[in-house]
């Protein structure tokens, strides 16, 4: 179990994550669409996982989502620790519905995000779409990984972005679970992550 806290002068946010779960969580970062997308992620990845935030929301929600995406990402990156007999990367095609997104992901120490998602609408439910990104290039810096995500065209963008994080999910599930043959190896040529 891996615990990360992050207190700022706008935030205060605290996440418990088991990489070894059964896909519990219990979420409340104030924006019901993003506790939504972070259950879904849970589920789909089978992490146990809690998040608690507090946050600026009367001035606009990118401080809590952007800062929801550093501590889970350091929170991943503390739970991995040195990175020995991970698969390190993984990737999953997720549909829902009409909709279908693509999420490969590499934690091999180089943060880098391509988003090829595009919504429709500003908001989804309660969410501010925009901030979807910030999401995401919050949490491969902190983990320190290499993320693609594309997402094809989708009637609707709940759709769109229920596929992505349950995609998201399954790819890092892939990535994070342990390869008996490298037992306790570094899965890099260069010996380190």
């Amino acid at each position: 179990m891996a615990e990360y806290k992050r207190k700022t002068k706008e935030t205060e946010i605290s996440v418990k994550l088991d990489t070894e779960g059964s896909g519990k969580s219990r979420i409340d970062t104030k924006i019901n669409f993003l506790n939504h997308m972070l259950e879904l992620f849970a589920k789909h990845g089978t992490f146990d996982l809690e998040i608690k935030a507090e946050g600026d929301l009367e001035v606009d929600q990118h401080h809590v989502v952007e800062d929801i995406g550093i501590t889970l990402g350091e929170a991943f990156d503390r739970s991995l620790g040195n990175r020995k007999g991970i698969n390190r990367a993984g990737f999953f095609a997720m549909p829902m519905d009409e909709a279908l997104a693509i999420f490969a992901v590499d934690i091999g120490g180089r943060p880098y995000l391509k988003f090829d998602v595009k919504f429709k609408k500003d908001k989804i439910g309660d969410l501010d779409s925009e901030l979807i990104y910030d999401f995401f290039e919050a949490f491969s810096n902190n983990l320190k990984c290499n993320i693609h995500a594309r997402s094809f065209e989708a009637r609707t963008d709940h759709h769109k972005a229920e596929a992505l994080f349950k995609a998201f999910g399954r790819a890092l599930k892939m990535a994070v679970s342990r390869d008996e043959r490298l037992k306790e190896g570094i899965p890099s040529s260069k010996g380190c992550i």
